[in-house]
């Protein structure tokens, strides 16, 4: 049996990478938000962050590829800035997987902020530390374990997308060819051996990804403030 091509292996990682720096970033204000906020949008925003969990993939990459297709705003001033479409590409591949694993990071994340709760942030405000340090020095080391675990689940969610991917990226090998595209090409040319091989790759990846979290979920347990 002849090995499967690593290139979508390395261009899965790639993306998973750089989709869960992305959301680390993006999704912890939003997660800090939701974690201390009493607005009456608070419902709203947590139904949109969460929507990916129960929407069809293919719905969202339906509508991602209307969106960023050169034909909408969007698509068409990147079209006319860069020369390069949104759509079937890399990039495109990069929002559409940022999008879809929202939750898996804003979640995670904003349970860790309540369980830690608003006494060490107000005692640390008592020593006159401002908001931006009571964050960095308080709040954020003790949900590390909620960063732990919202960036391995947001890496895993990410290797294993499909629907959404194949909408927006399609079926380039280098460019938006990723892991799972890879199986479902193997399959529909009736190319078990290689299907299977990678397949088990994914199952056992994600095996040993929740098994991570349930460990460390375990051994790291998150310090309440109250």
């Amino acid at each position: 049996m002849a090995l499967p091509d690593l290139g979508p292996l390395w261009l899965t990682l790639q993306l998973a990478a750089i989709t869960t720096a992305i959301l680390l970033v993006l999704g912890t204000p939003v997660a800090w938000w939701l974690a201390h906020t009493g607005s009456r949008v608070k419902p709203v925003i947590e139904a949109i962050t969460a929507l990916p969990l129960v929407l069809p993939p293919t719905v969202l990459g339906f509508y991602l590829l209307i969106l960023l297709s050169p034909r909408s705003a969007i698509g068409g001033f990147w079209l006319d800035v860069t020369g390069t479409t949104l759509t079937f590409s890399f990039l495109g591949l990069i929002v559409a997987s940022t999008l879809y694993s929202m939750p898996f990071t804003v979640q995670p994340l904003q349970a860790a902020f309540e369980t830690v709760g608003r006494t060490p942030l107000e005692a640390a405000a008592m020593l006159r530390a401002g908001p931006l340090d009571r964050f960095v020095t308080v709040a954020a080391p003790l949900a590390g374990r909620g960063f732990l675990t919202a960036s391995v689940l947001t890496f895993a969610h990410t290797i294993g997308e499909f629907g959404v991917v194949l909408m927006v990226g399609g079926n380039i090998p280098g460019q938006t060819k990723v892991i799972s595209i890879a199986i479902y090409e193997h399959v529909e040319t009736i190319r078990y051996a290689e299907a299977h091989l990678l397949s088990a790759g994914l199952l056992v990846f994600s095996f040993l990804v929740l098994l991570l979290v349930y460990v460390l979920n375990r051994r790291f347990p998150i310090h309440v403030g109250g």
